[in-house]
């Protein structure tokens, strides 16, 4: 049995004195995991930077089989972060959330493309927040939990869409939440804004967004596999939100359990 594809190196975690166990994410495959002979020695291990776009080849005896990867790099993604603390945050984020999160062997050809994107433009971490969180939804959205910001929940409008029901995932108006709003999600306005428009977002804006994502993938993605948020996840919220409250004041702490 073998494949092989362009691929999103998305973990590599040393195994035995020089190999590693390599996951990574192909647009066919989905999330795929192999060992990497000599994936942490001097010459290998700047193959299996996460982010990296590799083009690997798989080979096993059996389908079933773990596997040996071997891979040359396309586009060492990794390398153009390193000395951006933001942009480093992010790419930990993302790839840790999509190794932990995705179903092995399970096609993800929405994901794929929208983590392909974001990470191309993760050097413009400042403009790519929104992108990331959008990826997030994707993901969401793909693992069978999608939000439905469509329209308002209670009204049906499409507009004065303000707010998220943390337990249906459905979108409120500013007018519709009522009383009801400090229990809700606050949506933030580039996520309900047309392809391609520019909607000028900040950090607060930021906060909300991943704070609503952080919420669902918490509670759907990993709290029914009874495993919390990855860390780099967490300590990317708190990134945005220390940035924030500099900016324009304190912030609330990201809700995962709101409702």
């Amino acid at each position: 049995m073998e494949w092989e594809a362009p691929s999103i190196v998305l973990d590599a975690r040393p195994y035995g004195e020089a190999d590693a166990i390599v996951a990574v994410m192909t647009e066919e495959h989905g999330l795929h995991r192999g060992l990497a002979r000599g994936g942490t020695s001097r010459a290998q291990s700047t193959v299996w930077q996460p982010a990296n776009f590799v083009q690997v080849r798989w080979i096993a005896r059996l389908s079933d089989q773990l596997g040996n990867f071997s891979g040359e790099v396309i586009h060492a993604n990794a390398a153009h972060v390193m000395h951006d603390p933001l942009a480093l945050a992010m790419l930990t984020s993302v790839c840790a959330v999509a190794a932990e999160a995705l179903p092995e062997r399970e096609p993800q050809q929405d994901v794929f493309a929208a983590l392909l994107h974001l990470i191309a433009r993760l050097p413009m971490a400042g403009q790519t927040m929104p992108d990331l969180i959008r990826w997030e939804a994707t993901l969401l959205a793909g693992l069978g939990f999608g939000l439905d910001l469509s329209s308002c929940a209670i009204t049906g409008a499409t507009t004065g869409l303000a707010y998220v029901s943390p337990r249906t995932g459905r979108a409120v108006t500013r007018e519709a939440a009522g009383v009801w709003t400090a229990r809700l999600l606050r949506l933030p306005a580039f996520l309900t804004e047309p392809s391609g428009a520019m909607t000028q977002a900040t950090p607060t804006d930021w906060c909300d967004g991943l704070s609503l994502t952080g919420h669902f993938l918490a509670r759907d993605a990993f709290g029914h596999r009874h495993r919390p948020l990855p860390q780099a996840r967490t300590m990317l919220y708190d990134r945005i939100a220390t940035l924030a409250q500099k900016l324009e004041g304190p912030q609330e702490p990201e809700n995962q359990d709101a409702g």
